[in-house]
């Protein structure tokens, strides 16, 4: 260790004394008492780890797995642009990873970066590790009776309520998920206005994460290591750690891991299942059982107002171990400023899970209001966390005017040769009927203000109009007729709307002559 730690790489902040507590400075910074289970992994690096070369991979140790490698390079890089950058080098993410689970289970992760199987720390309940009762009734880590820390990053599931992140920006927080665990993580090194640049700033990180000076020699020998040069290795083959710990092959990390010690102070995380049932005494389980509810969209939930969703919102349901389970009962709700919809015009349906596991919701009807909205799944009968996912509504139709902004004209004249264009995915829409409405502040009709005339010369403040279609008049092309203006002066609204619910609003400001 002491020539692992005199190996550092230019600028890299690991203390060469930082193993004797007698030494230690007055200026190193002690944890925030974050809790947590104290195994990890105690494999050490080589001696030297050279930048890769070109003409081969490199030494396997160096070799991190694509999409947890690149989840450590996001985080640090969101962080890095954010008002909580603290100096955090994307390597530190990377050193806890392989400490902690060895870099999730060697990259067993699927597409969306979300382990394959569960990855759980020994039970908290004070054998060997700290005793810390269960705080999330076992939705995170299957154990209702005392927690454990969960995923590739090791929160425990009381850090994890606080600390979660939505690092894929799928609309849920999953410490399973390297790209959500990854930003967590550099959110609590970067906690209290730290400054990783510093080396005092970064062993405080380090130690808030696990108060254990091993624990930070260890990660900080590989943090010195992956500045020396890493490389991309597909997922599923980085190298697995030997030693007891989380993420560990089968023929390790079994038991308590007595490596550690008993005052850890490392965050929590948590899904169910796992490999290590160190005095776990509560029962597992069973294999039908739901643990968690996953997002399983094929793309995007879009529409344009007045149409339908073709996207229709579904989750899987998965056991402890990460398979399917059948027969569970999900209900969708939709929440948000839209008058989107299922069918009958109902705000939530149900649809049961399949034998894959998936349930699909009914067809949304988008309506005719434009926005944002979520839909929440939910397991009925079960205490599991929503699954959201976001929807938009888009106008149908966009418009254009030239020039733009007010129109103005005086009392007892008129405004003349007002047009529009209407564009649906910027072609050019004709024959696309529009009703143009002056309108007050509430959106009614108004009875005052400028007006068009109907065919007999009186006064008519609401009429419809259709867009060109091309062949005698410009296509997609709104022509309206005068707009006269009465004795009042002020500035008032003329409202275009379309079948849809798509609409532009053109401002009219009267003056006095």
């Amino acid at each position: 260790m002491a020539a692992l730690t005199a190996s550092q790489a230019p600028g890299a902040e690991v203390d060469h004394r930082v193993g004797d507590p007698g030494k230690e400075r007055p200026d190193e910074a002690q944890p925030d008492g974050a809790p947590g289970d104290d195994a990890y992994h105690t494999e050490l690096p080589p001696l030297e780890s050279p930048a890769p070369p070109r003409t081969s991979p490199g030494p396997s140790e160096s070799g991190i797995p694509a999409s947890v490698l690149a989840a450590y390079k996001m985080a640090a890089r969101s962080l890095g642009a954010s008002d909580a950058a603290c100096g955090l080098r994307w390597e530190l993410l990377a050193a806890i990873g392989k400490v902690e689970s060895g870099q999730a289970r060697g990259g067993a992760v699927d597409k969306s970066g979300t382990t394959l199987k569960p990855i759980l720390g020994p039970v908290l309940n004070g054998s060997g590790f700290a005793r810390i009762h269960d705080t999330d009734g076992g939705r995170l880590d299957g154990d209702k009776r005392f927690d454990r820390a969960v995923g590739p990053m090791q929160f425990i599931p009381s850090t994890w309520s606080r600390w979660g992140a939505d690092g894929n920006g799928d609309g849920s927080r999953d410490p399973a998920n390297i790209q959500d665990a990854a930003l967590a993580a550099a959110g609590y090194l970067c906690a209290g206005e730290r400054d990783l640049g510093t080396k005092a700033g970064l062993h405080r990180s380090v130690l808030s994460y696990n108060d254990s000076r091993a624990y930070l020699r260890t990660v900080l020998a590989w943090y010195d290591f992956y500045r020396k040069g890493t490389h991309k290795v597909p997922d599923g083959t980085g190298p697995l750690p030997d030693s007891p710990g989380a993420g560990a092959t089968d023929g390790a990390g079994k038991g308590n891991g007595s490596h550690g010690g008993s005052g850890s102070h490392k965050p929590g995380k948590g899904h169910g299942g796992g490999n290590g049932d160190g005095g776990h005494d509560s029962p597992a389980p069973s294999p039908g059982t739901p643990t968690d509810l996953k997002p399983v969209l094929a793309g995007p939930l879009t529409a344009y107002t007045g149409g339908t969703f073709e996207q229709r919102p579904r989750v899987k349901a998965v056991n402890a171990s990460g398979k399917a389970v059948k027969g569970v009962r999900i209900k969708y709700t939709i929440k948000g400023d839209t008058d989107a919809r299922f069918p009958g015009g109902r705000t939530s349906a149900t649809a049961p899970t399949g034998a894959d596991g998936i349930s699909l919701a009914p067809v949304i009807d988008a309506g005719e209001r434009a926005g944002e909205f979520t839909v929440s799944a939910t397991a009925e009968g079960r205490d599991l966390s929503a699954a959201k996912m976001h929807a938009t509504v888009s106008p149908k139709y966009t418009f254009a005017r030239t020039p733009e902004g007010p129109l103005k004209a005086p009392v007892d004249s008129e405004f003349t040769e007002i047009k529009v264009e209407l564009e649906h995915e910027k072609e050019a829409a004709g024959g696309v009927p529009v009703t143009a409405t002056m309108i007050t502040e509430d959106g009614e009709e108004n009875t005052k203000g400028p007006y068009f005339k109907d065919l007999f010369g009186n006064e008519d403040r609401s009429i419809t109009k259709t867009t060109g279609g091309g062949v005698l008049s410009k296509k997609g092309v709104l022509e309206l007729p005068a707009v006269h203006t009465d004795g009042h002066t002020g500035t008032y609204t003329l409202r275009l709307t379309t079948e849809d619910g798509s609409t532009y609003d053109i401002p009219l400001k009267v003056t006095a002559k």
